[in-house]
């Protein structure tokens, strides 16, 4: 019997040296690390997928947060001559209801001056144009007559008819109507969150375990001041910009200067596309009065506070308020630009800063906080 069994002993002594030999534990915590990589970059790819499709909604919420807090000194002024909070979210919102619409009307009115005032320079245009040509047929021609006869071949071109006026209105009629759509639901988000803000804080804590709720607290309450800082320090950027074009585009006799000069350098802070969303209304509005001098100046104008903004005074005002360092801003605008377009340049910024944050008050994610970090 003894000798029956003593194959068996054997066997399974040779069996749990295999199995706790050191090549069997560390092919067993490689295959569990490739695992775990395999987890992350599906999650990943998920969680890049859903914030794509999702995109419309992230962006309508996001927007509409910072306005709320935008709105929040407004409503936070009036509860302190006792006007009720509800009450004073609803004045915020139907001001900011009412600078929308003259900001509209006014964009409609000089879009349909510049309409109706570009016939007259349509001489102009069309001998600008002319120059043009001529010049650059001019290089054609001596690069022709630099590099010789070249032996080129015909090659069969089919000609489509251009898409007709009610093609392009079929196309995009479905990406401006979601756009009205959410448009449409922001003053209601803002007005529920400037409302229900205490509630909501409240509520989001409360998501935590009691004894992470302490942490949570103040992680949401960082999140908030970074939030205001971050708007605040775009608002008074916003201002020293606008100040200094309205005096030039005054200087110049542009109409409507002071409107504007604070249009123009609010629209320059926007990360890369500034630069062209500051010179349209300067441009639009002195369409009558802007010589080419003039027009020069508007541009060296909006080109060098741009410049000097983005690269001395907003990371010196916003850059210290949230203390992220440019790589991180840099990498944060492609990406978000990547995922969400135009809008995604707006919304970068502060969602890395909250981001930084949240790492900032978890342990495990401190390195990452810190590498976001001035």
């Amino acid at each position: 019997m003894a000798e029956s069994t003593q194959p068996y002993v054997s066997l399974q002594e040779n069996r749990d040296e295999s199995v706790e030999s050191p090549e069997a534990i560390h092919t067993l915590h490689s295959s569990i690390k490739v695992g775990v990589v395999a987890q992350v970059v599906v999650a990943a790819v998920a969680v890049l997928g859903l914030l794509y499709i999702l995109k419309l909604v992230l962006v309508t919420t996001l927007t509409s947060v910072l306005i709320a807090f935008a709105l929040e000194p407004l409503v936070t002024l009036l509860g302190r001559i006792r006007i009720p909070r509800w009450a004073g979210a609803l004045i915020a919102t139907l001001l900011l209801l009412v600078l929308c619409a003259g900001l509209t009307f006014f964009f409609y009115s000089r879009a349909v001056d510049f309409a109706t005032a570009l016939p007259k320079y349509s001489g102009k245009i069309r001998g600008t144009l002319a120059g043009l040509r001529s010049q650059s047929k001019k290089i054609e021609e001596g690069t022709r007559s630099v590099m010789g006869p070249s032996d080129t071949k015909a090659v069969p071109v089919e000609v489509q008819e251009a898409p007709g006026l009610s093609r392009l209105v079929s196309a995009g009629s479905g990406a401006v109507g979601e756009a009205l759509l959410a448009i449409s639901f922001v003053p209601f988000l803002v007005y529920f969150m400037l409302t229900w803000k205490t509630h909501a804080h409240a509520a989001v804590v409360r998501l935590f375990p009691k004894e992470h709720r302490l942490e949570a607290f103040k992680t949401v309450s960082r999140i908030a001041a970074m939030i205001r800082s971050f708007i605040a320090g775009n608002i008074l950027v916003g201002i020293m910009n606008g100040v200094v074009s309205g005096i030039i585009f005054w200087m110049l006799g542009i109409p409507y200067f002071y409107f504007i000069g604070a249009i123009s350098g609010l629209a320059s802070l926007v990360p890369y596309l500034g630069i062209f969303l500051a010179l349209l209304p300067p441009l639009a509005g002195g369409i009558e009065t802007l010589t080419k001098t003039g027009v020069l100046v508007v541009l060296l104008t909006v080109v060098l506070l741009h410049i000097v903004t983005m690269n001395v005074i907003y990371p010196k005002i916003v850059g210290k308020r949230l203390q992220l360092n440019p790589l991180a801003v840099t990498l944060s605008l492609l990406f978000w630009a990547w995922i969400w377009g135009g809008l995604g340049l707006i919304l970068a910024v502060p969602m890395v800063g909250a981001t930084k944050v949240v790492c900032d008050h978890i342990e495990s994610l401190q390195g990452v906080g810190e590498l976001l970090g001035d």
